[in-house]
């Protein structure tokens, strides 16, 4: 097969991951191209605040293009080994902590400096929560974090773009159809029906392309390992209710093993005074919530997420989670929102109800209904005692007039056995970032693709 174009190294995805190899490789004298199948990062800013474009192409923005699902996140950088990602399966705590402040500097270095660290302080309060927090049964982890803001954070993705501008190949929407292996070697991709060859090639391709991913190593006969799905709702209320929580932290993790049925159940992505936001994966619409530096609502928001991993016979987990937000898109149109009230009385709620509430809603567009009729009764009943315990942590957090808006789905793609240097079993074939089922945020991802470039440079010295 005859390439059209030869690179050292081929780099599937723009997200995090993918930024962090190419700005490790940067100016060490290797050809490299990036392949990303959204739009570039001036042209996602462009669209986001476009009035007349496509509302389809709007939210399928969100999560593709370059900076990956999280450009127009609230940018949090979570400078901790306890969450966002399983890196510490492949390198000792120590080590990721190491590439944690590594990636933290570089995040500086762009344009990050000025925002404020939260979690190294309130020494004393954090521990009195957590004693609150366990008379509920409730596990309160709190976070170093690093809050850039939407605003701040897309800004830094654009310095990143700039720097890179001259050093690498970019091919902005554009997907890579197959990955090509011959001879149990890494070759390169096809692009549009055409070969490009490479040495070395890294997939990190997000959680928007996991499934195209699962499909590529399946059809390669490299071993998956399935993970869980994340199925729940973002939550929102009052900001004043949630402060006995975020003036001390500014981002944690609420853990909550379910009595009814021992589910693992969590919060996620807490924000202040922030808003709750569509999604679109690959046309289904999700919900998630963000926060920006220099703009805020009178609510806060987070999610609430039941984490479940199938046994034989089943292996398609991702498929079960698009098949729960299938159904809220159906009877919704998108999003669904709904008083907790409703919720708990077995009830839709109307427009009417909603603007009764004492919760403004930050998303008008999502549609007031029934998550009865999307969530499994199981789930219903997880997010039902989460709620109770989060309550005696933050009295107010169980009012009927809190909002529920679903659903929220995260997916993981099937993990893939890796070495520790995150190598499949083909030779020079690396896997990482969200869409390879091993980090879960901004900061791990970044770091996984860290850990790939330098181990590429250390192969070139050799």
């Amino acid at each position: 097969m005859k390439a059209v174009k030869t690179y050292d190294v081929i780099i599937i995805g723009a997200g995090p991951a993918g930024i962090f190899t190419a700005l490790e490789l940067a100016d060490k004298g290797l050809k490299i191209l990036m392949v990303e199948r959204g739009q570039d990062i001036r042209d996602r800013i462009a669209t986001s605040s476009n009035k007349h474009a496509l509302a389809k192409d709007k939210v399928r923005n969100v999560v593709c293009g370059w900076g990956g699902a999280g450009a127009f996140s609230d940018g949090k950088l979570t400078l901790t080994t306890e969450f966002g990602g399983n890196l510490d399966d492949y390198m000792p705590k120590a080590e990721l902590m190491e590439k944690i402040t590594y990636v933290d500097g570089v995040y500086c270095q762009f344009g990050g400096a000025g925002r404020k660290v939260y979690g190294d302080e309130n020494r004393d309060r954090i521990r009195q929560l957590q004693r609150k927090a366990a008379a509920a049964d409730l596990r309160f982890i709190p976070a170093r974090i690093r809050h850039l803001g939407t605003d701040v954070n897309a800004q830094i993705l654009t310095n990143m773009r700039d720097f890179l501008d001259n050093k690498v190949d970019f091919m902005a929407d554009t997907a890579v159809e197959h990955i090509v292996v011959e001879q149990e070697l890494v070759r390169g991709v096809i692009i549009h029906d055409q070969f490009y060859s490479c040495r070395y090639l890294v997939s990190a391709p997000g959680r928007e392309g996991s499934e195209w991913f699962v499909r590529e190593v399946n059809q390669l006969g490299l071993k998956l390992t399935s993970n869980a799905v994340d199925i729940g709702v973002r939550v929102e209320m009052p900001a004043e209710i949630l402060e006995t929580i975020t003036e001390v932290v500014y981002e944690s993790k609420l853990i909550y093993f379910s009595k009814s049925f021992d589910d693992r159940i969590r919060t996620f992505c807490m924000n202040p005074y922030g808003f709750v936001v569509e999604e679109n994966n690959d046309g289904l619409l999700t919900v998630n919530g963000h926060s920006y530096a220099h703009k805020r609502s009178e609510n806060t928001n987070f999610a609430i997420l039941v984490s479940k991993k199938f046994t034989e016979p089943f292996h398609e987990p991702i498929k079960y989670g698009k098949y729960i937000a299938n159904l809220a898109n159906i009877l919704g149109g998108g999003v669904i929102v709904q008083r907790l009230g409703d919720f708990l009385d077995g009830r839709r709620s109307t427009p009417e109800r909603i603007q009764r509430g004492l919760v403004r809603p930050t998303m008008p567009d999502a549609t007031p209904g029934d998550l009865s009729l999307v969530l499994p009764y199981r789930h219903m009943q997880d997010i039902k005692e989460m709620l109770e315990a989060l309550d005696k942590v933050a009295p107010g957090a169980n009012s009927r007039h809190t909002l529920l808006y679903g659903v929220e789905v995260k997916f993981y793609s099937n993990r893939l056995d890796l070495s520790r240097k995150l190598e499949t079993k083909i030779p020079n074939f690396f896997a990482i970032g969200d869409g390879a089922g091993i980090t879960r945020g901004l900061v791990q991802a970044s770091a996984a693709g860290v850990t790939v470039g330098q181990e590429i440079l250390s192969r070139e010295e050799k």
